[in-house]
């Protein structure tokens, strides 16, 4: 479980965390020829290194992991386009994730000594890094299929939606762990008073839902990393 655990952490740590939108689009723009990509491959080496201490008692799994993952992320770039960007971005994670599960299967029974941080700490960082930067970007990828910059107003303080995602994700984890559900409709209840009380005085039916598409993504992303984090915490 250890093992598996600096896996993914390596990954959500590469891929989501320490991979600036610069990269990305560099990425989507040069392909192949891009710079970022490398830098990219480059980061999530460093990830696992740092990880793991800098021990190459894994050497070949790290390679198939570096190595796999620039395949991914090329043939990921050649076929990008607006309508697809949802389903690749599933597809690749699916795609890594898969590579990780075998690589811990080729590796099992392992034994792996460095112990810098226990499971359940590894388990707690992982589900932060869900809560925070994977969701604002499966969000932002689910969504922007509908292009409604020139209706959102421009008058909200930079990147406030984010933050204020970001953090409803945290309360709502942290209830569901705490088993105080009732929070998570207070919470509901709170904001829709505040968000859908100016979306009713805009009187923007398309803007509106929109909202309560992100909205729901958000609570049900955040109650899902909740209750899988609750039933693998048993098993460590």
């Amino acid at each position: 479980m250890d093992f598996i655990l600096k896996l993914l952490l390596a990954h959500i740590l590469g891929d989501f965390l320490f991979q600036p939108n610069k990269w990305i689009k560099g990425k989507q723009n040069k392909k192949f020829y891009s710079k970022y990509l490398y830098y990219h491959i480059g980061v999530h080496l460093l990830m696992l290194l740092l990880i793991f201490g800098f021990s190459f008692k894994y050497w070949l799994g790290f390679l198939v992991i570096i190595i796999s993952h620039f395949i991914f992320d090329l043939i990921k770039s050649l076929l990008l386009n607006k309508e697809n960007s949802g389903y690749l971005f599933l597809i690749d994670q699916i795609a890594h994730l898969g590579i990780i599960a075998g690589v811990t299967y080729y590796y099992y029974p392992f034994d792996l000594n460095i112990n810098l941080l226990s499971d359940k700490v590894l388990l707690l960082i992982i589900a932060i890094l869900l809560l925070t930067n994977v969701s604002s970007i499966i969000i932002k990828t689910i969504i922007s299929r509908w292009d409604l910059g020139k209706q959102i107003p421009d008058s909200s303080l930079k990147n406030a939606g984010a933050i204020i995602g970001i953090l409803e994700r945290l309360f709502v984890f942290a209830f569901v762990v705490t088993n105080h559900w009732e929070g998570i409709g207070f919470l509901l209840a709170a904001k829709s008073v505040f968000r859908f009380g100016d979306l009713s005085k805009a009187d923007d039916r398309k803007l509106t839902e929109y909202i309560l598409i992100g909205t729901m993504l958000s609570f049900g992303l955040a109650i899902l990393t909740g209750i899988l984090y609750q039933n693998v915490v048993k098993l460590l």
